[in-house]
């Protein structure tokens, strides 16, 4: 019988790393080194027929695949995908990122981030392929097992893609261990953050509008951390508003630190990686009541309503004019924090990858 139980040679899905950032690519990265750390008996490899940049100081177990060799391989889910793990003698293949290979010859996990490709079209107008390729590839049960990183996006991933439950599990992300309480950047005047990707689903015009709503009363700047997707436009200057582009992961936790709120009004999150982080580094965090968010918080975050601009301009005034007043919530947030690891996300998802084992093998 295939089990995952001993040492084995696992490929994970590296195309999210093709984009300088993102929560997709962070997630790729960082399970494919907690992974060969925690099972330093395994090997792993990051496979993409897109080219990315070689990630720095990888364990030993943990290797980069080169892509296509040939012509036809260029056919990467049907033919070059399969090649290339039989090069690397890989038994196993994690899709990170909605898509696993079109022919059933090994098992395979998919991770569902969430359903927000479905949701609304317009939040990823340029993603119509994958919008199309992954419910069928679910339809056809080419995907061994599901993983999604909340419970929400679980019954939700359930209940659109009619998937039987013991083949869908629940398995939480986790903030880096860089993500602590450190010394703030130096700031002449208070700032509310927002990190992550500027597009569509993530809020962005109501967040300054409700900024610039509280600025006429108190003084606070607001800075936008984080890449421009190509489909959103781009912020016009103006005083007090600080668009910082891409920063380094090493920047972001004296951000963090350091702001008098981290403010997240996304729509809808399958997670809410950015969250955590703040939260991890004691930061007050101002986020939607999106269920994810929600669960991943645990009421060590403070709730408003992502479509009425009223509600988060009343929480961001709160916070500017008595800060002290959320000394507690912060604390909570540190203490739910710690509740995630990398390491733990691991082991649970080589969990998965034996039960898929299994599962395949008695297909």
């Amino acid at each position: 019988m295939l089990s995952y139980t001993s040492a084995v040679t696992i490929a994970l899905d590296a195309s999210p790393l093709s984009l300088s950032t993102g929560g997709v690519g962070r997630y790729t990265l960082e399970l494919a080194r907690a992974l060969a750390s925690e099972y330093p008996d395994d090997q792993y490899w990051l496979l993409s027929d897109q080219a990315f940049p070689a990630p720095q100081a990888l364990p030993p177990n943990l290797h980069t695949g080169d892509g296509p060799h040939t012509p036809a391989e260029r056919k990467w889910w049907l033919y070059g995908l399969d090649r290339e793990m039989r090069r690397r003698g890989a038994t196993l293949f994690h899709g990170t990122d909605f898509s696993v290979p079109y022919l059933p010859l090994r098992p395979t996990v998919m991770t569902l981030h969430d359903l927000s490709l479905w949701l609304d079209p317009a939040w990823h107008a340029d993603a119509s392929r994958v919008r199309r390729r992954t419910p069928r590839l679910l339809r056809m049960g080419l995907a061994t097992m599901v993983i999604t990183p909340t419970e929400a996006i679980r019954r939700a991933a359930i209940e659109r893609f009619h998937l039987a439950p013991d083949r869908v599990v629940s398995v939480p992300l986790a903030a880096g261990e860089l993500f602590r309480p450190v010394m703030p950047a130096l700031s002449d005047v208070p700032y509310f953050l927002f990190v992550g990707t500027r597009e569509p689903r993530k809020n962005i015009a109501r967040l300054l509008e409700a900024w610039r709503e509280v600025r006429r009363t108190l003084p606070i700047d607001l800075v936008l951390a984080g890449r421009t997707r190509a489909d959103f436009p781009a912020v016009p200057q103006e005083c007090g508003l600080r668009v910082l582009g891409e920063v380094l992961d090493s920047e972001l936790p004296p951000l963090y630190s350091g702001a008098a709120a981290c403010v997240y009004p996304s729509f809808y999150e399958g997670f809410g990686l950015p969250v955590l982080e703040a939260m991890q580094c004691g930061a007050l965090v101002i986020t939607s009541r999106d269920p994810a968010i929600v669960e991943v918080s645990q009421g060590a975050a403070v709730h408003v309503d992502a479509y009425d601009t009223r509600s988060i301009v009343d929480a961001m005034r709160a916070v500017a004019a008595a800060p002290q007043q959320f000394a507690g919530i912060r604390q909570k947030a540190i203490a739910r924090a710690a509740q995630f690891s990398w390491r733990n996300t691991a082991r649970h998802t080589r969990e998965v990858y034996d039960t898929a084992a299994r599962i395949f093998s008695h297909a």
